[in-house]
């Protein structure tokens, strides 16, 4: 029998959360720090990501685990978080033994917010340690860390926008537990996967959703794309025991999830990536049904981000829509 969804990601033991949230303009960045290493795999499906250690994830690359991973705002300068995440690592003695020293293992995604405020303020170093400390079993959701500038529904043109954010779920089966992070800054439209009702998305005249893909096939012109300025990172975490090539498998198979849950994805725009991270505390699982509760859990936290969202000027969030 599986839990009902719900939860957050450290419902999976090991890992903490942590979210530095900028006071001065929508940005921000999360952490998930697993300290003593885990397995991960990546599967980047975007044509516009921006990331950064994503190749050693690659299941025939010689590092077999990460001690965290950053996500971030700020688009390419928000990849210098990761600087802090790392030395709060070293500082406490974590990281790969590599001769003299260790090294921290900490892929990082970012996402493109700088339409909001002065987009010279982009997360730092800084910011990446800050998120560090701030690292605990959190549930915090909707409008902190990588989520605070998280827009949707931006292919009709910005100004059509409505607010992402940062989401979680997770679910049970047996004794293996799966959960799902998710920050949503889709190009597309968010829908409840099982009713197919827009959630947040490209607004019409209205100020209601009008449905991207229906007003797309009618005719209406989408905006010329920019490149990487919408992008979906997610996390699937399982404490099931897999090695880096299911672990790839586990982050491929998760994206069926963002497929359910957001209309269109993976545009020219976007820089989606997924990550897993699987720390074997509760022993081998099978691939198939992990990929089946992968999906669930994802899709559960992309509803979670924009129903969780709180809205800015202009850019509505979709419990304002009652």
């Amino acid at each position: 029998m599986a839990a009902p969804l719900g939860g957050h990601l450290c419902d999976v033991a090991g890992l903490r959360l942590g979210h530095w949230t900028d006071g001065r303009r929508p940005t921000g960045c999360s952490v998930i720090l697993c300290p003593q290493g885990v397995t991960a795999g990546v599967d980047v499906r975007g044509a516009a990501p921006g990331s950064r250690e994503t190749d050693l994830l690659r299941p025939e690359n010689t590092v077999q685990q990460v001690h965290a991973l950053l996500l971030s705002g700020g688009s390419a300068f928000g990849l210098d978080a990761a600087s802090g995440v790392m030395r709060w690592l070293r500082e406490r003695g974590h990281g790969l033994a590599v001769g003299p020293a260790r090294v921290p293992i900490v892929p990082a995604a970012v996402i493109f917010d700088l339409w909001l405020g002065d987009p010279a303020l982009s997360p730092d170093a800084d910011a990446g340690y800050a998120a560090c400390e701030a690292a605990s079993l959190t549930a915090a959701r909707g409008s902190v860390g990588a989520g605070a500038g998280a827009t949707v529904g931006k292919l009709l043109g910005p100004q059509w926008a409505m607010k992402g954010g940062l989401g979680q779920a997770s679910l049970r089966v047996g004794m293996t537990t799966l959960s799902a992070l998710a920050v949503v800054n889709a190009v597309g439209d968010v829908v409840d996967p099982a009713s197919g009702r827009i959630l947040a998305g490209a607004r019409g005249e209205d100020g209601r959703p009008r449905g991207t893909v229906q007003a797309l096939l009618q005719g209406a012109e989408p905006i010329r794309p920019v490149p990487g300025a919408a992008t979906t990172l997610a996390v699937v975490a399982t404490d099931a025991l897999l090695d880096k090539s299911q672990a790839t498998k586990l982050a491929q198979i998760a994206h069926d999830g963002l497929a359910r849950s957001i209309n269109p994805v993976h545009q020219p725009s976007d820089g989606d990536i997924v990550f897993s991270l699987a720390t074997g505390a509760s022993g081998p699982a099978d691939l198939g049904l992990l990929g089946v509760m992968a999906a669930e859990a994802l899709a559960a936290a992309v509803v979670d981000a924009v129903q969780s969202a709180r809205g800015l000027p202009g850019l509505p969030a979709a419990g304002e829509l009652g």
